[in-house]
């Protein structure tokens, strides 16, 4: 089905006819319409990359963890704050400085700060609130993520 599915979206959307009349359509419109392959999620190589690594590291901490929409909309955000947290590059080239240019630079300005929560990523989900669950599972996937990145750039 999933073969399928590709050769029905390749030929008919992704063709360079369909592509050239959703252009005419759009212009009268006053939209310039263009494709930009290189920013497609299936050929983004390094952000495709960290969203792989992302959802793995979601998987592996939710198990058969069962969320309300809310819940995983709050994880989900969570989870998003960490990966627009990581550092780029260095701020400056003083090793005592320690500011590095993030993701949350681009976004807000500055960099994205998170009030201290306790530490509950090791209790045991069934003793856990329905708000104690998500940040559970929000510092599990930190810790997972954080050890996958520093392993990755060393």
């Amino acid at each position: 089905a999933n073969a399928a599915l590709k050769r029905i979206v390749n030929s008919s959307i992704l063709s360079p006819s369909a592509q050239d009349n959703l252009e005419r359509f759009a212009l009268p419109k006053g939209i310039n319409f263009h494709f930009n392959p290189p920013a497609a999620p299936h050929q983004g190589g390094l952000w495709e990359g960290a969203v792989k690594s992302a959802k793995h590291h979601l998987r592996r901490v939710m198990g058969d963890t069962v969320l309300t929409l809310s819940q995983f909309v709050t994880l989900s955000t969570q989870v998003e704050a960490i990966l627009n947290s990581r550092p780029l590059t260095p701020l400056s080239s003083d090793p005592a400085d320690l500011m590095a240019l993030t993701p949350g630079h681009f976004l807000i300005g500055a960099p994205l700060v998170a009030v201290p929560e306790p530490q509950i990523g090791e209790v045991p989900p069934n003793r856990l609130k329905h708000w104690q669950l998500v940040q559970s599972l929000h510092q599990r996937f930190w810790k997972r993520w954080n050890r996958n990145v520093r392993s990755s750039s060393s």
